[in-house]
């Protein structure tokens, strides 16, 4: 993908309580809000499983994260659809021939509402 300044990527994904429970033996991310359903058998999802949206993105393109920056607004629920939209605010060629990028991102739930955002920059190869 060629990618330049002014770019919008768009990614989305719906979270099932296998995600949790992976996330949650991976990272031992094990609070009991990750454990105990709700009146409607949902989980509440790790700040950074949802965090995965926009590293993803950076991921497919090859991104080698330099600093990030997460602001997490509202809980994500098992069952829920994010869209995280990835905002290129610069994108230049260094003179060693490599790439560097910065980013803006923000994602929202299937009702519109926003859940996280924050941005990251990095190198590409």
């Amino acid at each position: 993908m060629s990618l330049k300044a002014g770019d919008t990527i768009t990614f989305e994904r719906t979270f099932t309580l296998k995600d949790v429970e992976l996330f949650t033996a991976l990272s031992g991310d094990a609070g009991v809000h990750h454990q105990t359903p709700d009146e409607q058998g949902r989980l509440v999802i790790q700040g950074l499983l949802t965090a995965t949206l926009p590293t993803k993105i950076g991921g497919d393109n090859n991104v080698l994260a330099r600093n990030a920056n997460f602001e997490f607004l509202r809980p994500v629920l098992t069952g829920d659809t994010i869209t995280c939209e990835v905002f290129i605010e610069e994108y230049k060629e260094t003179k060693k021939n490599r790439k560097t990028i910065d980013t803006t991102f923000l994602c929202k739930n299937q009702h519109g509402k926003n859940v996280l955002k924050g941005s990251f920059s990095g190198i590409i190869r």
